[in-house]
């Protein structure tokens, strides 16, 4: 029996299964990538390393069609998106290559008393374990590879159960770019065995992207052993409409916002606020150009929402619109599955009694708010756990900055969607985690920052 299985979402056929490793084979990987940081990263120039992290970058390129082939079968992502999700990884590894040596190099301090001098030195930390979800399986990767390969470190990564072909590809990738073996290690592992790597007294920090439980599960073990962990989870981003004058474009950006990736994107705009007086207008166009978003295969040419990843995010999602109608809520449009596809959906009149007002909808569901006033939207928007992303449309620039400094998030995108570039940090606050990713603050995280002081 293994963890770790193709099953094709759209057709629901298992494609391939991997064997889940060892103890032994467990042990014997920590102790190679443990070695190689020893042995390689320490003796390896960062320039020399970006040449790696270039090449991987490139043998992306040269790959894409078969890596979102891969894509398309583990979690059903149309084939468009997912080409468009490797290129953004030659992009991320592109500018990690390009700014390494400037990321890595010595800051000075400037001394308020005494003679000498002060720096801070980069320099790597060691073994450092990633944990992967199953939403943007090459993405995902590429953020925390790119940097972490700039800076030294070696890498265990164990990637979601249903994307072990992506796992498998990405290992190759890092190889035939030249990384020696145990650079970059590639584990097929249990959770308990997750939870002894996280302990192990060579392995000195641990990122995971996922849901709330597995980041609080990981971030309890992380702690009891003193290590150093990243947080990427959740998200129930506000996209906040407090005027326009372009309706239409807005509503576009609005579903676009909504339904990429099937809308199962932690940072996709999922509480849709809007002012009074655009109430109306905005919610019917919005629930008709979401209408138009038709489920369809994922692999066939012009499809744009394919299915959810899984039968068990499908029930997932199911459990919770029962859940959410039963309490309450208003069906504007939707209510249609047939297995793992879901119809667009639009809900009105979720209160805060509702379970849909704090939890995350991760699928193509949208749920719309009226408000009176920018005081009234802005402490809707922050009326979640979650603190991950946000947008907001407006056309005054004086409200956009003060609407901005007030929402609490960790990004917040004005006026436009679809933004996220390799040099911009991704990161939220309160249950959507902690620490960055991308730009100069990804390469900054699992790094020994040294002081030198000389006399």
């Amino acid at each position: 029996m293994t963890d770790y299985a193709v099953i094709n979402p759209a057709t629901g056929e298992q494609v391939k299964t991997f064997p889940t490793i060892t103890d032994e084979e467990l042990a014997a990987a920590i102790k190679l990538a443990y070695e190689t940081h020893q042995r390689w990263a320490r003796t390896t120039s960062v320039e020399e390393r970006a040449k790696l992290v270039r090449r991987v970058g490139e043998l992306h390129s040269e790959r894409r069609e078969e890596l979102a082939a891969i894509t398309v079968r583990e979690m059903g992502k149309p084939t468009e998106q997912a080409l468009g999700e490797i290129d953004f990884c030659a992009d991320i590894y592109g500018y990690y290559a390009d700014n390494g040596p400037d990321l890595m190099k010595d800051e000075p301090i400037k001394l308020l008393a005494g003679e000498g001098s002060a720096i801070i030195r980069r320099s790597s930390l060691g073994v450092i374990l990633g944990i992967m979800p199953w939403n943007f399986p090459t993405y995902q990767v590429a953020r925390f590879g790119g940097p972490n390969m700039i800076i030294g470190n070696t890498v265990l990564l164990k990637h979601a159960p249903q994307c072990p072909e992506t796992a498998a590809a990405l290992q190759a990738i890092y190889l035939d770019a030249g990384f020696p073996e145990g650079a970059y290690v590639n584990i097929y592992a249990t959770n308990d065995q997750i939870a002894d790597v996280i302990a192990d007294p060579r392995v000195q920090g641990v990122s995971v992207t996922g849901s709330e439980r597995a980041g609080a599960a990981v971030a309890e073990i992380a702690g009891r052993n003193l290590k150093k962990v990243v947080l990427e989870l959740g998200g129930s981003d506000p996209f906040i409409l407090l005027s326009t004058d372009d309706l239409d474009a807005t509503v576009e950006s609005a579903v676009n916002a909504r339904l990429d990736n099937a809308g199962q994107s932690c940072n996709a705009a999922k509480r849709f606020v809007v002012i009074d007086e655009l109430y109306e207008p905005f919610l019917e166009k919005f629930t008709a150009a979401m209408s138009e978003w038709k489920p369809g295969d994922p692999a066939a040419d012009g499809t744009a929402l394919g299915p959810l990843s899984s039968s068990t995010a499908a029930d997932r999602l199911q459990d919770q619109l029962d859940r959410a109608i039963k309490g309450g809520a208003k069906v504007v449009v939707g209510e249609q599955r047939d297995g793992n596809f879901f119809a667009p959906m639009v809900l009105t009149d979720v209160t805060p009694d509702n379970d849909a007002y704090r939890e995350e909808l991760f699928g193509p569901v949208a749920v719309v708010y009226k408000v009176g006033s920018e005081e009234e939207a802005v402490k809707l928007a922050n009326d979640t756990p979650f603190g991950l992303g946000s947008y907001l449309f407006t056309t005054d620039s004086e409200q956009a900055e003060r609407v901005a400094n007030e929402i609490d998030a960790g990004m917040v995108y004005v006026n436009i969607v679809g933004a996220d570039g390799a040099e911009l940090p991704f990161g939220g606050v309160k249950r959507s985690g902690s620490g960055r990713e991308l730009g100069k603050y990804g390469a900054d995280e699992f790094v020994n920052k040294k002081l030198i002081r000389i006399g």
